[in-house]
């Protein structure tokens, strides 16, 4: 039997990077000077939810069997939002990230490292909404995201210049 290959665990707050970027020629190989154009975006993130996909299933009955059997079915994202800080003077992501905006989140789980994977979502900009809390927390934005297209997922990061 071969044994799993041993993890190299972390805490990824802190080495995650989260880039946008307006455009990229094809999202399964990104170009070091794409990703130095995008916007570095995680020392603003408070808060990621979703970015991620699901496999459905498709029951598949056979009449002469009492067990029903399954088959892969689509590929489903989750609603995915980033919540983020606000400025107090509006001199925030909702700037960059307005309604409508139309782009790629690149997450680099383990920091820019060459040859180290990264995940690639088309996305559009679907609502910048306040958080509004009587909490002791700083004014946050949720910005929420329409996942358009299948992610390119464990990219290889490309080398630095």
């Amino acid at each position: 039997m071969t044994k799993a290959n041993a993890t190299k665990r972390y805490f990824a707050v802190g080495i995650t990077k989260i880039l946008f970027a307006t455009t990229l020629a094809d999202p399964e190989v990104i170009t070091r000077a794409e990703l130095t154009a995008a916007l570095e975006i995680q020392d603003e993130v408070a808060d990621i939810s979703g970015f991620n996909t699901s496999g459905g299933t498709i029951d598949v009955p056979d009449y002469g069997r009492r067990f029903v059997a399954k088959i892969p079915g689509r590929i489903n994202s989750e609603d995915s939002t980033l919540t983020v800080y606000a400025d107090l003077e509006g001199d925030d992501l909702r700037k960059q990230l307005p309604r409508d905006t139309d782009g790629y989140l690149i997450f680099m789980d383990g920091g820019d490292v060459e040859d180290q994977p990264m995940d690639v979502f088309p996305v559009r900009v679907t609502s910048v909404g306040k958080v509004r809390s009587t909490g002791d927390q700083g004014f946050q934005l949720t910005i929420g995201f329409a996942i358009t297209a299948p992610p390119a997922e464990d990219v290889e990061i490309p080398a630095t210049a």
